[in-house]
């Protein structure tokens, strides 16, 4: 039997007898994976040729064939020994594009929920410096979120956590809790994410720092899928996401107002090429991604 041609990623980055778009930042892309043998190549294919400039793939202790599929498509693979969780994933991630000289970074899953067309739209309204940060929100519509296989409770708690971070943040993004998301490098270099915690929390804690140190969040909608082989979190988890969800927004206020400093909300230098493990006081201990 014939073996299967394998996409590879030059087919987007450097695709033969294709005028590419100039531009003057370096855009990587990063991809935080665990078991996306599948759905890989579907989530590469739809990035638009010459959008972006590299896409590195870390994994998280995968028990498919992620790691050798990824390397067999030309990706830049760093694979973890164990499965260090989704937001100690992510943290490797945007090491590793700082170190490759990322301007702008674009964070997306390798399990095809997310609708990659949109890279270079995002990365268009960094580029014209309208927001130093931009989510992909999935609840354009109700009907459209529903249809698109979102479950109803995964539905209303998004709508009631977003509602009270836009009122408690001060700001007014459709979907706090996208795993799109687009950022300009001095964002990473400048929040200290290395001292969030490791779960999938990692992400609130991200944008509440972001608002917390002045940056400009913006969104634009971005359609997705759910079908198995895409991740999410069960209700259980998603309930303890959610009451985590609530005591960070409660830790940017009890910062603000100077009653208990956070170090999540103390930013580093520039020049600073390390963080100190300090842990946020409500959020004393790492919580690992179960396999």
């Amino acid at each position: 039997m014939e073996k299967k041609a394998v996409f590879h990623v030059k087919t987007i980055l450097r695709p033969d007898g294709v005028q590419l778009p100039q531009r003057k930042h370096k855009v990587i892309a990063v991809m935080p994976a665990y078991n996306a043998e599948q759905t890989l190549a579907a989530t590469l294919a739809d990035i638009p040729p010459g959008s972006v400039d590299e896409v590195i793939l870390v994994d998280d202790a995968s028990k498919d064939n992620t790691v050798s599929l990824a390397r067999e498509m030309g990706l830049t693979v760093i694979a973890h020994p164990e499965n260090r969780g989704y937001g100690g994933n992510q943290k490797t991630c945007y090491r590793l594009a700082l170190e490759h000289g990322a301007d702008i970074v674009v964070m997306i899953h390798p399990d095809y929920q997310y609708d990659s067309r949109v890279v270079p739209h995002a990365v268009g309204i960094l580029e014209l410096g309208i927001c130093d940060i931009v989510l992909g929100s999935r609840i354009r519509t109700r009907h459209e979120a529903l249809a698109g296989g979102m479950p109803i409770y995964k539905y209303i708690s998004n709508r009631f956590l977003t509602l009270v971070e836009n009122l408690a943040l001060g700001q007014n993004l459709g979907d706090f809790h996208s795993g799109f998301r687009v950022y300009r490098r001095e964002v990473l270099e400048r929040i200290a994410f290395e001292r969030n915690s490791d779960d999938f929390v990692f992400d609130t804690q991200f944008l509440v720092q972001a608002v917390r140190l002045g940056y400009r969040l913006g969104d634009i909608p971005v359609p997705v899928r759910y079908f198995p082989e895409a991740s999410s979190i069960n209700f259980r988890r998603s309930l303890t996401y959610g009451l985590r969800t609530l005591a960070v927004v409660a830790e940017y206020w009890l910062d603000r107002l100077h009653l208990c400093r956070s170090p999540l909300f103390q930013s580093r230098p520039a020049a600073c090429t390390s963080v100190c493990p300090a842990e946020s006081p409500l959020f004393p201990s790492v919580n690992k991604r179960s396999a």
